[in-house]
């Protein structure tokens, strides 16, 4: 893979975690479905700006898979919870969904590429210490994701 086209990849792939995180968020606060978020993406400018760099076919695996799934994204993080999933930021709360999503539904992809993401993710968008939580929580469940496939 060329460089400029790796570069551009990783871009897409970075836009897609984003925008993901924003719609996994407003489906927690609101509960609204996947085709009402992405319209509500399209008739904002600054976000549909961000679907044209984004790899969206990722951005819609991530998303869906999270929505279909809930119950068994849930489960896999709560015994790396120092409280229950209802009690945590809503930010913290849909950047660990994000990343466990990811972690069960793409094995081709680096576990550290995820857990990295994910704490840029918790920096930019979190509270001041969250990224930190992330990390810890999201190490446990690569490991645990590891042990599992190993079985």
């Amino acid at each position: 893979m060329a460089l400029d086209k790796k570069k551009r990849y990783i871009s897409e792939r970075r836009v897609a975690r984003k925008l993901a995180l924003i719609a996994i968020y407003q489906w927690q606060m609101t509960g609204n479905s996947y085709e009402e978020i992405y319209l509500g993406f399209l008739e904002d400018k600054g976000l549909s700006e961000d679907i044209k760099k984004a790899d969206m076919a990722f951005f819609q695996s991530i998303v869906k898979y999270l929505m279909q799934n809930t119950e068994k994204v849930d489960a896999t993080l709560k015994p790396f919870l120092d409280r229950k999933p209802q009690h945590l930021d809503q930010i913290e709360r849909a950047v660990l969904r994000l990343a466990t999503s990811e972690l069960m539904q793409q094995p081709e992809i680096p576990t550290e590429v995820i857990v990295s993401e994910s704490v840029n993710l918790a920096k930019k968008f979190g509270a001041d210490q969250a990224h930190k939580f992330i990390n810890g929580v999201l190490n446990k469940v690569c490991a645990k994701l590891k042990s599992a496939d190993k079985a």
